[in-house]
């Protein structure tokens, strides 16, 4: 008999939900950086161990949104943790709790309410950071913090079903800790995957997500916001990917002088990608497209 479910990752930006998803799986399915908002897309990391499958969800960063792209990066990280069977809220172990951090405890308690729904967990990342009297401390921050919360919504139950983790994303220390957890609470139920899959992450989006990774880690803070990468043309070996910024300014920074940074987003994401593959990045000026509704949709969002 086998079981089988779904576990979201929810936080505020650049807590390390990504990082923790590749750690978990044991490679790299969802593209990291420091810049916050770097994950766009609800990404699916496939842990299959004996007779178990879990499929944790990582999210886009929970926020104050600026712009309708933001405000629809929102509604997919909330639509995540619908029909889950546990979910995750991972805060800074050397960060105060903060307006977003609340937000983000108050939606896993919404969620959660139920005795009989999702399993509610609390993970304190980035340990490694941290001393061990500021984990102690951020952990009781945390505690007090979801207290309030449930008593607020009168959900007091639930403050006392819930787990708390304190792990490093980076060197992977508690991490076992909080896969056994989500392990022990899956249902019974089929497998929804190939046991050998680790992600349902279509290969095209992948290669411009691959790109965009490359552009994040390279650009000014607040340039990558404006970036979007799509792939235009798929005919193995031959990859062309499309990088769509929102200004002219903008679009002679991606390719940088002499065309040496895109060059080198070109090198680095081939590394990435199997030996023979040809990548072409082209770059192109979509205005304003962040709030543009009708944009949004067109690229998926």
């Amino acid at each position: 008999m086998t079981r089988c479910g779904f576990v979201a990752i929810i936080g505020r930006p650049n807590v390390g939900k990504s990082t923790f998803l590749n750690q978990v799986i044991g490679e790299k399915v969802s593209i990291t950086s420091p810049t916050p908002h770097t994950t766009r897309w609800a990404v699916r990391g496939i842990l299959t161990q004996d007779d178990v499958q879990v499929v944790f969800v990582d999210t886009p960063g929970l926020h104050k949104p600026k712009t309708s792209l933001g405000g629809r990066l929102n509604s997919a990280a909330r639509a995540a943790v619908d029909d889950v069977d546990a979910v995750i809220a991972m805060v800074e172990a050397g960060a105060a709790i903060g307006p977003g951090d609340r937000m983000v405890l108050r939606t896993m308690a919404e969620t959660c309410w139920h005795p009989e729904g999702p399993r509610p967990l609390v993970v304190v990342n980035k340990i490694d950071r941290s001393s061990k009297s500021n984990v102690a401390s951020q952990l009781v921050a945390v505690v007090e913090t979801l207290r309030e919360i449930a008593t607020e919504l009168e959900m007091l139950d639930l403050f006392e079903r819930t787990e708390f983790f304190p792990i490093s994303a980076k060197t992977g220390d508690g991490v076992v800790d909080v896969v056994a957890a989500v392990t022990a609470v899956m249902p019974t139920s089929p497998f929804m995957f190939p046991d050998d899959e680790v992600s349902d992450v279509p290969e095209a989006t992948y290669v411009a997500e691959l790109v965009r990774e490359q552009l994040v880690r390279r650009l000014r803070e607040e340039l990558p916001h404006s970036i979007h990468c799509r792939v235009s043309e798929y005919e193995w070996p031959h990859i062309t990917v499309e990088i769509l910024v929102e200004r002219d300014s903008q679009k002679g920074m991606v390719i940088g002088k002499g065309g040496q940074l895109l060059k080198d987003v070109g090198i680095a994401t081939r590394l990435q990608l199997p030996e023979g593959c040809f990548l072409e990045l082209r770059v192109r000026v979509e205005p304003g497209w962040q709030a543009r509704e009708d944009v949004l949709d067109r690229l998926g969002y």
